[in-house]
């Protein structure tokens, strides 16, 4: 295992624990004594990815999270969420046992996780993975989550503190 800091080609376990995706391991290294964390996941096989033009591609787990990263982006997301979020995504595919599936099954997964994990990350996912032609089709999606009656998902943080809401209010007020 490579260190971080250093480039040392030895490093010794301190710690190991057991995930329910895998296996976390602190690592200290040999060369600098600098320590580290490694994830070990294990992938049962190999999924392909049959695309909207007929091409399979092999699945790619740093793909799709670079996706889902580009529409969190500047959000305010708990740490963690975005990396838990995928990881239940590729429980979802290995679970359902099939070596291909289709990109827009990926897509729907994903879709309808980030309708619950954070409004604005869902737009900006849709109007990619959807395609929107105009501003209409952009506007009856964001319709559809007013529609629903969703308010802002339970686990997002908030933009202001309470305090700074509870300011801005007492503005209007007068």
């Amino acid at each position: 295992m490579e260190c971080p800091h250093c480039g040392g080609q030895e490093s010794k376990v301190i710690d190991s624990r057991n995930l329910d995706e895998g296996v976390r391991r602190r690592r200290q290294c040999i060369a600098c004594n600098a320590r580290f964390t490694t994830y070990e996941r294990i992938q049962p096989h190999d999924i392909f990815i049959i695309k909207k033009d007929g091409r399979r591609e092999e699945f790619s787990r740093d793909k799709l999270l670079s996706g889902i990263r580009k529409a969190c982006e500047k959000r305010p997301l708990p740490t963690g969420a975005i990396d838990k979020f995928m990881d239940s995504i590729e429980v979802e595919l290995y679970k359902a046992g099939k070596r291909e599936v289709s990109s827009s099954y990926i897509g729907d997964l994903v879709m309808e996780g980030l309708r619950k994990l954070d409004h604005i990350a869902y737009i900006r996912f849709a109007s990619v993975y959807r395609e929107f032609a105009d501003i209409t089709d952009l506007k009856l999606e964001v319709d559809s989550l007013a529609i629903r009656r969703e308010l802002t998902p339970e686990n997002q943080l908030p933009l202001l503190s309470s305090e700074a809401v509870n300011s801005v209010a007492g503005h209007k007020g007068r």
